[in-house]
């Protein structure tokens, strides 16, 4: 339950956020337009606080966290006084309407630069993507990939870290082919292009790793078989199994990865197990019962330690950081990269390319958003910058709900040089609002399908 309320609270945290940046774009080139802004409201339904400011707005927290607007002085909304008709939105010229319109979702490009933007001055730890194992044959194989390689650019984007890259993958979702940049060791002062055909990629972004898929895996400092914690009052406790045993055999079979361990002990729930170890050079035979860990209805073992892990070599790690100055066109070409990814996710979603069981709604959102809280301020920060964008460009749809949609109308009337029928515009935004409820329908199923 504590959990819950975490992901709970730092997702009404960065919905708060996203949403004030949104609104408070509109608000403040209305205002700057001349257009008299009578309520900006944080939510909707029932108002829970509100405050009438000196300049007239009543600003406003609502019940309902889910979305935020600007209600503004409108002839087509409420009678106005004729000395009020000048502030009036629907009179203000064609470009102001447009510019206040575009105003959100260009707030939450902003805000996605100035997050990043602290990120980067904050700094944060990584690792270089340096390639582990090449499965034989794999589409990576077949492009001369090898094992200790470094991926230092993908289709021309410089990818310093494994985030990087997963980024750069999954935009090549649908794609029929994809370059990449490799160091051939970590030494090496140069780098050669290697060309995957991706023609008979198959990837599932919800279940699989874009990297495994394409036949490799990143390189894992060694996992020794030397066990450096026993949890309390666990299956592996009551076997007797002490910190610094080493692991000679398990189940009577030799232990040579540490994999093989993890998948005799889940394999084998409430099941006795031998148990051959090296303690103080001496062999001990023990034996373990791997507690019973009931997960999607289905009974795994559990034993309760974990390994000793080399640390990573020093060669292998970074930490991406930069001034204050230099800083500013990093977070730009990562907020672009985001706005690329998000742009080109969505299009494929269209064309079939990308499913739409892929689609997150508000209970992965609150993950996301507890998840990267747990992990610290940097994290968290890069996570708003990420759903900013999203906004950003969900809201760009041409969907008449949406800013998007009332720029199509403002379009067409720069055309036709006449405002587009009310009677048009209803019937849009009634297509509009079923299109947007559906699919917020898919992605609210889909996050319960992941519970």
């Amino acid at each position: 339950m504590s959990a819950i309320l975490w992901n709970l609270l730092f997702f009404l945290i960065a919905l708060g956020i996203l949403i004030a940046v949104h609104e408070y774009g509109h608000f403040w080139v209305a205002r700057k337009c001349g257009v008299k802004v009578e309520r900006f409201s944080i939510g909707f339904g029932k108002s829970i606080w509100k405050k009438v400011g000196k300049d007239g707005t009543e600003y406003t927290l609502a019940m309902i966290p889910l979305g935020g607007y600007v209600k503004m002085l409108d002839e087509r909304v409420d009678d106005v006084p004729e000395s009020q008709k000048e502030q009036a939105f629907n009179n203000r010229p064609l470009w102001q309407r447009s510019a206040i319109v575009a105003a959100g979702p260009a707030a939450n490009f902003l805000f996605a630069i100035a997050a990043y933007w602290l990120v980067m001055i904050i700094g944060v730890p990584a690792v270089k993507p340096i390639i582990g194992d090449v499965a034989p044959h794999s589409i990576a194989a077949q492009a001369g990939i090898e094992p200790g390689m470094e991926l230092t650019e993908i289709s021309g984007i410089k990818t310093p870290d494994w985030e990087s890259v997963n980024f750069q993958l999954i935009a090549h979702i649908g794609d029929s082919e994809m370059t990449l940049a490799v160091k051939p060791d970590e030494n090496a002062a140069y780098a050669i292009e290697k060309k995957l055909d991706l023609a008979t990629w198959s990837f599932d972004p919800e279940s699989q790793s874009a990297l495994r898929t394409l036949g490799m895996t990143p390189y894992r400092p060694e996992i020794t078989n030397v066990l450096s914690n026993v949890m309390e009052g666990s299956a592996a406790e009551r076997a007797g199994l002490l910190v610094n045993d080493r692991l000679l055999s398990l189940g009577d079979k030799p232990v040579t990865e540490w994999s093989g361990v993890v998948e005799t002990i889940r394999a084998n729930p409430g099941q006795a197990l031998s148990v051959l170890v090296e303690r103080d050079g001496a062999e001990v035979s023990l034996t373990l019962t791997p507690d019973v860990n009931e997960q999607d209805g289905k009974a795994t073992g559990y034993a309760g330690f974990a390994p000793h892990v080399e640390p990573w070599p020093e060669s292998h790690q970074l930490t991406l950081q930069h001034g204050p100055l230099d800083a500013v066109p990093a977070a730009m070409d990562k907020t672009w990269q985001v706005v690329s990814l998000t742009a080109g996710m969505i299009k494929k979603l269209f064309t079939g390319d990308v499913a739409v069981k892929n689609l997150s709604g508000p209970i992965s959102i609150a993950k996301g958003a507890g998840m990267t809280a747990d992990f610290g301020l940097v994290y968290f920060l890069g996570f708003l910058a990420l759903i900013s964008v999203n906004l950003g460009i969900i809201n760009l749809l041409p969907l008449p709900v949406l800013d998007g949609g009332h720029l199509l109308f403002f379009g067409i009337e720069a055309v036709t040089r006449r405002p587009v029928s009310e009677r048009v515009q209803d019937m849009g935004y009634r297509v509009g609002t079923a299109i947007i409820m559906a699919l917020m329908a898919v992605a609210i199923f889909n996050d319960f399908a992941r519970l």
